[in-house]
């Protein structure tokens, strides 16, 4: 089932791509797909058409600012985490059909959370997939970590280097991720770089490798999932290297409602690359 690529005048002032896949069937569910940090929509490629067909789902995938073929944010402008969450809230309010079913990874699993918090009652079924924040910063010192966001923001745009060769970016994604195989590693630098006259680059807005001014607290992101009541899944890879402590994460969970646990096995962070069609089958339970 191929994929429709779409672009989207947000209310927030930005322009979003899409990619979106129809269902088999008519219907009046939507998934909408959120990507973590430095990846894009086409990571969902191979999820997004069997979630489409099992659930006889409209599925859409965002770019979420500054990644893949979404705007980056003007001069003057910083990806406050907030940012994604209006962004998130008008491209739903511009595609979703009745029934929504919201699915976030990684940075996007808090995304999709914040918004699910914020519009509880939009809601028919939320899953994070290793998506619950990182350690708790509660304790960071707020003007240190200020000073080091608007030293990192000076240059960020200006000390990335290209790569030469699409393989070589390829590589460079199978180095952070073992478990992903070279085929797929080299369609995912095919559609997540672009060329230049120095080589390939990232889509993505080299700002995102700051570090934001506002570290992560766990006990206002507790606020948001405290709103949920709609059926949540959780998702972890049983060969995660990119999660927290198991205690930690049960306590996480238990802000939620109406929450299940679901360990995807052979699979590490990156589920949707690793294993699809298990990933694809745990979230068509949700329609």
């Amino acid at each position: 089932m191929p994929a429709v690529s779409r672009r989207l005048a947000l209310s927030t002032g930005l322009t979003y791509h899409l990619l979106e896949w129809a269902a088999p069937r008519p219907t009046e569910t939507t998934y909408v797909l959120v990507h973590g940090f430095l990846d894009f929509a086409y990571g969902w490629h191979e999820v997004a058409p069997l979630i489409a067909e099992h659930a006889n789902a409209h599925v859409v995938a965002v770019d979420l600012r500054g990644h893949g073929d979404s705007d980056w944010i003007g001069a003057g402008g910083y990806y406050h985490f907030m940012d994604y969450v209006a962004d998130l809230d008008a491209v739903i309010a511009r595609v979703a059909k009745q029934r929504l079913i919201v699915v976030g990874h990684s940075m996007g699993g808090n995304v999709a959370s914040y918004w699910a918090g914020t519009r509880p009652e939009r809601l028919a079924g939320l899953a994070v997939l290793e998506g619950l924040g990182p350690p708790d910063q509660s304790e960071v010192e707020l003007g240190r970590r200020t000073g080091m966001w608007i030293d990192a923001w000076r240059n960020a745009r200006t000390t990335f280097k290209p790569i030469a060769t699409l393989e070589l970016a390829a590589a460079r994604l199978r180095k952070h991720d073992p478990l992903l195989g070279e085929a797929l590693a080299l369609r995912l630098a095919e559609h997540g770089a672009t060329k230049t006259e120095s080589g390939y680059v990232w889509k993505h807005d080299p700002l995102h490798l700051t570090s934001g001014a506002y570290p992560f607290r766990r006990d206002a992101a507790a606020q948001f999932w405290k709103r949920i009541t709609c059926p949540v899944v959780v998702v972890d890879g049983a060969k995660t290297e990119l999660n927290l402590p198991e205690p930690e994460r049960a306590i996480r969970r238990g802000y939620f409602a109406n929450v299940r646990h679901e360990i995807l096995a052979e699979s590490g962070h990156m589920m949707a690359r690793h294993q699809p069609k298990q990933l694809a089958a745990i979230l068509a339970t949700l329609a």
